[in-house]
């Protein structure tokens, strides 16, 4: 394959590890700067250019986009999409990941843990949003801020109100959290590739310092995740569509805490805490996934009139309860179930065998008129619970591909 890895530091430890182990998989991998790639749109279709000219087929990028180049850099990863190269990473991921407050509100719906947050514009309403998540301290952060500048502790509802205030005059946007004062300036990085967690390490401020990113002083050692925050690290980065990922999770009386979700995560801190070989991880998931052509399933299904993909919960009075997939009668009805999702699990093309059990949540794809008629009436249309529990452990004899049971490993 021909890779164009898109950084601006190209001799960096990062930049560095995947090239070597691009070459070491026999690719040809090429260092490029998404500042100097110009952009062409014209009726021929999209184009890149560099250096005046056309820039030259790629089969797969690997994006890293910095903070500080958000916007010019997704926008010449989307232009690779439109020209139909593979992307790591997708531009629309990228961005959506890099805004925290839009990442941290995508994630709530999905009810994974994570510390109770507020954002607020009117001056009036920082008092009431500061005892929203629990009171003086807390944490603020600025949403530009990267590698730990741009958050501040608040002891006292007097100092984090004026921190507030001063940071708002200033046109800054911030929000407010609550310190989980358990985590003991610890947090914790999971590196997810594809379904999975490769590696994880814990991170540790030093002296009196509550920030324990590496830029920072802080060390780091190896960790095996528990199956639970191994689980949600791994269901974080798919909520928003990250292929490769950093997960920062706080380590909170109640489990795991998401800080973060990096779509851009470096590698030197990772490797030199667990010695493992993440680089060629990455080439070889991007290999995997180079293989298949990249699509919205659900965009594609519904492109035949009349047909749509729906999930349908399924309550504890539904007549499916208790029945088997085939029992149901849905495929009578023209409808196929693609995967049910049941707690943490997902089981994948279920066997016409499979029992319907209350509080699954069934993919559908199929007739409209008849999905329209299994749709619970709009005014007691409740969205399913995407909460992440703790774990069963799947039948071996099934056919069962949970992603987040498979998380459980960490190598």
């Amino acid at each position: 394959m021909k890779i164009a890895l898109l950084s601006r530091e190209p001799n960096n430890y990062t930049s560095r590890r995947l090239k070597e182990a691009a070459t070491a998989k026999g690719h040809k991998i090429i260092a490029l700067d998404a500042m100097k790639l110009g952009i062409s749109l014209d009726g021929s279709g999209p184009s890149l250019v560099r250096n005046s000219k056309l820039l030259s087929t790629y089969d797969a990028v690997i994006p890293r986009i910095g903070a500080s180049i958000t916007f010019y850099g997704t926008a010449v990863v989307r232009q690779f999409e439109q020209m139909g190269v593979f992307t790591l990473n997708s531009s629309h991921a990228i961005s959506t990941s890099r805004d925290k407050l839009r990442s941290l509100q995508i994630l709530s719906r999905y009810k994974l843990g994570m510390p109770a947050t507020a954002f607020v514009n009117d001056r009036k309403d920082i008092l009431g949003a500061i005892n929203r998540v629990g009171g003086a301290p807390v944490i603020i952060k600025m949403l530009e801020g990267t590698q730990g500048i741009g958050v501040i502790l608040a002891d006292t509802t007097k100092i984090a109100e004026a921190i507030v205030e001063t940071l708002q005059s200033t046109k800054q946007n911030v929000i407010i959290q609550k310190f989980v004062a358990e985590s003991k300036g610890k947090d914790v990085r999971a590196f997810v590739i594809g379904d999975r967690v490769v590696a994880a390490m814990r991170r540790s401020a030093v002296g009196t310092e509550f920030r324990s990113n590496v830029h920072r002083g802080g060390t780091t050692e190896a960790i095996t995740l528990p199956p639970e925050y191994a689980a949600t690290a791994v269901r974080a980065a798919q909520i928003l569509g990250l292929r490769v990922a950093g997960v920062d999770m706080l380590e909170g009386a109640d489990g795991p805490q998401i800080m973060e979700v990096n779509s851009s995560p470096g590698l030197e801190g990772i490797e030199g805490a667990t010695g493992l070989d993440i680089a060629g991880e990455i080439i070889k998931h991007l290999e995997d996934c180079v293989h298949f052509e990249d699509f919205d399933i659900k965009h594609r299904l519904s492109l035949a009139r009349g047909y749509q993909v729906v999930e349908l919960p399924v309550g504890a009075k539904s007549g499916f309860v208790g029945k088997t997939v085939r029992e149901s009668g849905l495929r009578q009805q023209d409808i196929v179930v693609l995967s049910i999702h049941r707690g943490g699990l997902v089981i994948p093309n279920p066997r016409e065998d499979r029992p319907i059990l209350s509080g699954d949540v069934l993919l559908c794809y199929g007739l409209k008129d008849a999905l329209r008629n299994l749709l619970p009436a709009l005014n007691a249309k409740k969205k399913p619970n995407r909460k992440i529990g703790k774990l069963s452990q799947p039948d071996p004899s099934d056919e069962i591909a949970a992603v987040d049971a498979d998380a459980k490993e960490t190598k």
